[in-house]
């Protein structure tokens, strides 16, 4: 399977240029591990995806992404493939995470990007398929964030997984609340409850 990973340096200026003109502040740079998991957090718009996408690609590197399959209608289908996004059926999210494995491991590298909320809109309780995701594949795991209200961007910090669940997603739930970060929309996110 042939999956881009990284994107030409003419590009990769630009979409830097474009996430400064926007205001935007990068904090750190890209995974340095072939294969990653970077949680986006708080996903409450869809322009996350565009901040996301201009501070990834800035350094040369493709994260994959999530997008429902309806949106691979044509023209938009090819450029969001291009963008680096994966179609999903949201109706079977245990096929579509097989999928994911399946496809993170047929590859020498994948860095994949995830709102952990799997919505915009505010929910009590995250999803934890990107655990099982990380784990499966031996991916390491990167809290990143985007903060609306300061316009800062980053990976976040390496966070170590183990094989309890419920007290890895405490300690992110943890993580988050310390940092505070706002979104886009402020509503549209609160830190998950234990």
């Amino acid at each position: 399977m042939k999956i881009k990973t990284t994107v030409s340096p003419r590009w990769a200026r630009f979409c830097g240029w474009a996430l400064r003109k926007l205001g935007w502040t990068s904090v750190g740079g890209p995974a340095s591990e072939r294969k990653v998991v970077i949680l986006g957090v708080p996903h409450t718009s869809i322009w996350d995806f565009l901040i996301s996408y201009l501070f990834y690609t800035q350094f040369g590197k493709v994260a994959h992404i999530m997008i429902k399959q309806e949106f691979f209608f044509w023209p938009l289908g090819p450029i969001l493939r291009s963008c680096g996004a994966v179609p999903i059926d949201r109706k079977s999210p245990g096929a579509m995470i097989r999928s994911l494995i399946h496809a993170m491991e047929s590859v020498d590298e994948f860095h994949f990007a995830i709102a952990p909320e799997g919505t915009r809109k505010a929910v009590s309780k995250w999803k934890t398929g990107f655990h099982m995701i990380a784990r499966e594949t031996g991916s390491t795991i990167y809290l990143g964030y985007f903060d609306w209200k300061n316009k800062r961007i980053s990976i976040g910090e390496r966070f170590d997984s183990t094989d309890d669940v419920k007290a890895d997603m405490s300690r992110i739930y943890a993580y988050y609340r310390e940092l505070a970060p706002e979104g886009k929309h402020r509503d549209g996110f609160k830190i998950a409850s234990e």
